[in-house]
């Protein structure tokens, strides 16, 4: 029988590699993580999640403070932000986490955490600091990096990414953004709120193209009443270094050229699998520019190596992720045939409002060629939003031809947590009867998601047919108001 140095090698330790490598240690598997950077944690607790909610927070408080009238308060006279402090506050929050995914930590779990950057040999072996490593099964889970346009004179013009953004000496005047997707869009909104003149350059018709265009429009309108200017339909025909400032060329919706200077680019555009510099075609693992081919189990062209997370270009987010360590965990500790379901992945675009989403939206469900219905409520009907000064909003419902949820799409304040009622009702297979016959708090913003299941069925409890035959079996009298008398009125 074949000896292994470890039961388990893993390589990249963001959130896919860090759940493997926890549950396996744990478990009482021999564990190896890899990493190529100098601390744990991955894009998200140093490039992306963490830092990215930090300056939201930030961006929002100032905001607010900027706002104060809007709640019967003084009006303030609000100084200019000084990017460096907002900077170490990132940097602050990181360095808390960073404790939560440290080598102490896993050590103590069971792991040995190598830091470098290793290459297979063989199927079963990589190269690593100068010596060969073996591990019964693999776990590759090196996710992913901003992925530059082929834009005419962008090699020759400094630009920035979610690599360098957090970590500005200072916050620029203006910044052109490529993109408008998550990751553009929360930065967009955030560096506006905190005084840099922002244009967001879009190729498509809408902002957060993978999102219903009625729900993308309503973060679209917050954004662009707070000064954020949009470029939708747009064509980058070049970028130039000009004096320190760079310029962007562009042809409009209407087909007008127009010309920006700015100090600061940000490209936002997509992201690329990290899977060059590891060996994969010396061992024939099959990949290409999407990435890494992994089956439902999260299992490569080699049954005994696994591709979780960014690598496998599913879903990019860090909880997607994380599951994804899991079903690998199952499949390669217990060696239970356990499968990746994404019926209902749920996911957030932390905009203020935010967007979240669960299952199928429109977009997804005519592509489908699903019959469906839509059933919604907005949150300027919602007595918490309307205290909290939130007016724009709505919750969206789809229901198949079956009359079963099968998405829900939510724009409005602390969507991210009202979605999470959702993620229970959907997984849990509850009946949206249940939903809409318990409990909420009053006055609460979750109180819409029981509102939405309750329109649903108030047309069937409040029909005429319905009325009729109370009236027949228990002799009601009907309405007690006719809106065309005056009961005011004297008799004559």
């Amino acid at each position: 029988m074949t000896k292994f140095d470890f039961d388990l090698g893993v390589i990249g330790g963001g959130a896919a590699g860090l759940t493997a490598t926890s549950g396996a240690a744990q478990l009482g598997a021999k564990t190896l993580l890899i990493e190529k950077e100098p601390e744990l944690g991955g894009d998200c607790l140093h490039f992306g999640c963490v830092p990215s909610k930090t300056l939201i927070k930030s961006a929002k408080v100032y905001q607010s403070m900027k706002m104060a009238t809007r709640y019967g308060l003084p009006e303030l006279d609000v100084p200019p932000v000084d990017f460096s402090k907002v900077r170490e506050r990132i940097k602050s929050v990181i360095a808390t986490i960073q404790k939560h995914d440290s080598v102490e930590r896993f050590c103590k779990l069971g792991a040995k955490v190598e830091f470098g950057s290793p290459r297979f040999i063989d199927e079963h072996s990589v190269a690593l600091n100068g010596k060969h490593v073996s591990a019964k099964s693999w776990v590759i889970a090196t996710g992913s990096s901003p992925a530059p346009p082929p834009i005419h004179g962008l090699d020759t013009t400094p630009y920035i990414t979610n690599k360098e953004i957090f970590y500005l000496d200072s916050l620029p005047r203006a910044m052109v953004i490529f993109g408008a997707g998550p990751i553009a869009i929360e930065m967009a909104q955030a560096f506006n709120r905190l005084g840099t003149r922002v244009f967001v350059i879009q190729r498509s018709g809408q902002i957060l193209s993978k999102e219903d265009k009625d729900m993308a429009d309503l973060v679209m309108q917050v954004m662009a009443e707070e000064g954020v200017t949009f470029y939708l339909n747009a064509k980058v025909n070049a970028t130039r270094n000009l004096n320190g400032k760079r310029e962007v060329h562009i042809t409009d919706a209407e087909g007008r050229e127009v010309n920006l200077q700015v100090d600061t680019l940000l490209v936002a555009l997509g992201r690329s699998p990290n899977t060059e510099g590891f060996g994969l075609d010396d061992i024939d693992l099959i990949h290409d520019k999407r990435g890494i081919a992994v089956d439902n189990r999260l299992r490569t062209n080699h049954k005994h190596i696994y591709a979780p997370g960014d690598i496998n270009g599913s879903f990019q987010f860090t909880h997607a992720a994380g599951y994804e360590g899991g079903i690998v965990v199952s499949n390669a500790i217990f060696h239970l045939p356990r499968k990746a379901d994404y019926t209902w992945m749920p996911w957030c675009t932390y905009s203020d409002p935010e967007l979240a989403s669960i299952g199928l939206n429109e977009k997804a469900a005519k592509k489908a060629g699903i019959d469906y219905q839509i059933w919604s409520e907005e949150f300027n009907g919602n007595d918490r939003s309307l205290a909290e000064g939130e007016k724009v909003g709505r919750i969206k419902m789809i229901l198949d031809e079956k009359e079963k949820p099968i998405g829900v799409q939510i724009c409005g304040p602390h969507a991210g947590e009202l979605i999470s009622e959702w993620v229970a009702i959907l997984n849990g297979k509850t009946k949206l009867s249940t939903l809409a016959g318990a409990i909420h708090p009053y006055p609460t913003l979750a109180e819409i998601n029981k509102r939405v299941a309750g329109s649903y069925f108030s047309p069937k409890i409040f029909s005429s047919t319905v009325k009729k035959g109370l009236k027949l079996f228990f002799q009601l009298k009907g309405s007690a108001c006719d809106p065309c008398s005056d009961i005011s009125a004297p008799d004559t």
